[in-house]
C-alpha cells in the first residue's frame, strides 16, 4: 500500500526563478521515502548507521511536469517494489494540492543492498524487505 506525506514548499527548495529546482524534488521526495520507513516501525537511525549494510540509490529516473513554487502544498506517494532479493524500486509521485490537485513529478529511484566490508551485494534486512513487500 503507498504511503502518502504531505509537504509545503519552502523557500529555501526554490531557485532564482521561483521554482523548485530539479535537485530539490529529488530531496523532497527522499524526505518522503524516510517518513515512509519511519511510519513502518523501521528504526531510521539504526537503518542508516548501526547494520552492516548500505542500501544506496544505484539509479535515479525523474520527469518533471509542471512547476512547483513556494508555499504549493504537496502530496509525495511512496511506493516501494522489489526487484531481486537485493534490491528495490520506490516510485514517487508528487502532487501539487489544489482544484483540481495536478501531478508535477514522477519520480522512480533503484535501491541495492551491499556489505560493505565485503563489497558485495546482500539480501535486504528482514524489516527492510517487509516494507519493500508491503508497498
Amino acid at each position: 500500500m503507498p504511503f502518502c506525506h504531505t509537504r509545503t514548499v519552502h523557500f529555501a527548495d526554490t531557485d532564482a526563478a521561483g521554482v523548485v529546482y530539479f535537485a530539490n524534488t529529488i530531496s523532497i521526495c527522499h524526505e518522503a521515502y524516510e517518513e515512509a520507513l519511519a511510519a513502518a516501525g523501521i528504526n531510521l537511525n539504526a537503518f542508516f548507521s548501526a547494520r552492516g549494510v548500505l542500501i544506496p540509490i544505484s539509479k535515479a529516473e525523474s520527469e518533471y511536469l509542471r512547476p512547483l513554487a513556494c508555499g504549493d502544498k504537496l502530496s509525495i506517494t511512496v511506493t516501494p517494489r522489489s526487484l531481486t532479493p537485493d534490491s528495490f524500486e520506490v516510485r514517487y509521485e508528487v502532487t501539487r494540492l489544489g482544484t483540481p490537485p495536478k501531478c508535477a513529478a514522477r519520480i522512480r529511484t533503484e535501491h541495492v543492498c551491499t556489505d560493505p566490508k565485503k563489497r558485495a551485494r546482500t539480501a535486504l534486512p528482514d524489516d527492510i524487505a517487509r516494507w519493500v513487500a508491503a508497498g
